[in-house]
């Protein structure tokens, strides 16, 4: 029986199936195609999916789709005791006067300083964490240290400053280890630097942060394949080696994207750590932009200018995402989209 091979019988991306004449002399291929489920069909089967779903669904809706109508504010001159839609329009006047003041370009510069200086830090602690994790041998220690780390996250700001602002008082340890040591001749006052007060926040935020944080480097980490290890010990290589050339190079995806995601929240970190460290010493280091919309937009009942403020960090938001998702896909790494 003679086949016909040739390449005219295939057509390219196509799958072919062969099948045989009636005469039994020839192979003839013809295309198949398999058959195809429509939006329907495919919502159907995957229905367990979506009842699972459904409350997450539900909670986006409403906590996040739905106050997006109060964006509206931010073009009225918004009044308590009117309706949504019965306040008189302005146009871009909040926008307008946001731009125009002063302190809202300190409030602009103070965080995004301390937004990146937490970036970089809290991201080498998280890493650098995860990575000491990963080299533990001892899993009792190991799991013991984990548990450890991860309770930092759970403690509010409130207990986090009050710890802080004992360890660094004039008579507290930092300043009395200081002086044991012969560093300093006289005690700090810390919390009454404001050139050192971003530095303060930072380093209260590593520490709350950085255990729970590594969570996802470890388990990204517990992904890669052994048998690299097992070749580089063959091969001579140290544990820091290791670490440098397999670990790193292997969870850099799981980096990049959560690199790019925490860019896009540089703006938004939030004042609660700003308004417990600060004080009038120090205001002018500590103001950042939720404190700045608080004072001077719902303090003072301008609510439609602190929505203003809120829309602002919004598009800065998505800008940053933006430009940092097409930096990482232009160098060819993992990005969001």
């Amino acid at each position: 029986m003679s086949k016909n091979l040739s390449p005219a019988n295939y057509q390219a991306g196509t799958p072919i199936a062969p099948t045989i004449n009636q005469t039994g002399n020839q192979w003839n291929r013809t295309p198949y195609s398999p058959g195809k489920k429509n939006f329907w069909q495919k919502l159907k089967s995957q229905k367990a999916l979506l009842f699972m779903s459904l409350p997450f669904v539900i909670w986006l809706i409403v906590f996040r789709y739905i106050p997006v109508l109060g964006w509206t504010m931010a073009f009225q001159d918004y009044k308590p005791q009117n309706s949504l839609f019965e306040q008189k329009w302005v146009g871009l006047k909040h926008f307008k006067d946001l731009f125009n003041e002063p302190t809202f370009y300190r409030a602009l510069e103070n965080t995004l300083g301390m937004g990146i200086l937490g970036l970089i830090f809290s991201t080498l602690a998280a890493i650098t964490f995860a990575l000491l994790l990963n080299e533990m041998r001892f899993t009792r220690l190991k799991k013991l240290t984990q548990t450890i780390s991860y309770l930092p996250h759970f403690v509010s700001w409130v207990i986090v400053a009050n710890i802080v602002i004992t360890m660094l008082s004039i008579s507290g340890p930092i300043n009395n280890l200081l002086m044991s040591i012969g560093l300093i001749d006289n005690p700090i006052n810390f919390m009454a630097r404001p050139n050192m007060f971003w530095g303060v926040v930072t380093a209260a935020e590593v520490w709350k942060s950085t255990g729970w944080n590594a969570i996802i480097y470890f388990a990204a980490m517990a992904g890669v394949d052994p048998q690299l290890y097992e070749a580089a010990k063959v091969d001579g290589a140290s544990r820091l080696r290791q670490m440098w050339h397999i670990t790193l190079p292997s969870i850099r995806p799981v980096i990049i994207v959560l690199l790019i995601l925490n860019i896009g929240n540089l703006i938004n970190i939030g004042f609660e750590k700003q308004m417990l460290l600060g004080n009038n010493i120090v205001m002018e280091r500590a103001l950042v932009i939720d404190l700045y919309a608080l004072n001077y937009g719902i303090g003072m009942f301008r609510y439609s200018f602190g929505t203003a403020i809120g829309i602002f960090k919004s598009v800065i938001s998505i800008i940053l995402i933006l430009i940092a998702n097409t930096f990482a896909r232009k160098l060819g790494e993992g990005r969001v989209f």
